[in-house]
């Protein structure tokens, strides 16, 4: 943590970095995602004396939460799809890969 902050950005910084090694991060990742989120709260409330234009405009960390899709990118996983497969009752499941799973579901 930066020299000067208060302790509520102490306490989230410790927060967040709990957080990331809850989730399995390596203690030198969580630490550096904590700073990086503590900084870009304190631009956007203007503790710090530079602030990127997005740090500043950007959707706050705090309300984006909720917002990204939990799937990410690449869609639901292997085994998710091999469990809706297996309630419809999707026959040869076990011989499919992902993909196959996926055109079988019309996912």
């Amino acid at each position: 943590m930066p020299r000067g902050s208060s302790s509520k950005r102490e306490r989230q910084y410790e927060h967040i970095k709990e957080s990331a090694k809850d989730r399995g991060e390596s203690t030198e990742r969580a630490e550096e995602i904590a700073a990086r989120t503590v900084n870009k709260e304190r631009a956007r409330s203007g503790e710090s004396k530079t602030a990127s234009r997005s740090s500043t405009r950007d959707t706050a960390s705090s309300k984006r939460g909720g917002q990204r899709p939990a799937s990410g990118s690449k869609g639901p996983t292997y085994d998710q799809l091999y469990e809706e497969a297996k309630r419809r009752g999707i026959h040869g499941r076990s011989s499919m890969n992902k993909s196959e799973l996926k055109k079988s579901l019309g996912h």
